[in-house]
């Protein structure tokens, strides 16, 4: 549990909302990762954006490759993804 504020699923409106509903259709829950932004929407959003022109990229790296070292980064840093 983060020791930020955080707005949870059943709380959420606004510009949150659809951001949550879509994390809930894609992976079936709200992450910790999404909900520590979710005091900022905009902020979320941008993150998210990066995100997916990083890892969804046509050139470079194919996405196993980026899912890897994001998954081999994650567990060298002791954090859970």
């Amino acid at each position: 549990m983060s020791w930020i504020r955080t707005v949870p699923p059943e709380d959420a409106a606004g510009p949150l909302k659809p951001i949550y509903d879509a994390a809930v259709k894609r992976a079936g829950r709200v992450y910790q990762i999404l909900r520590i932004m979710s005091v900022a929407p905009d902020v979320l959003e941008a993150s998210m954006g990066m995100y997916r022109a990083i890892m969804f990229r046509a050139e470079g790296l194919a996405r196993r490759q980026r899912e890897m070292l994001a998954v081999v980064t994650s567990r060298t840093n002791r954090c859970h993804y």
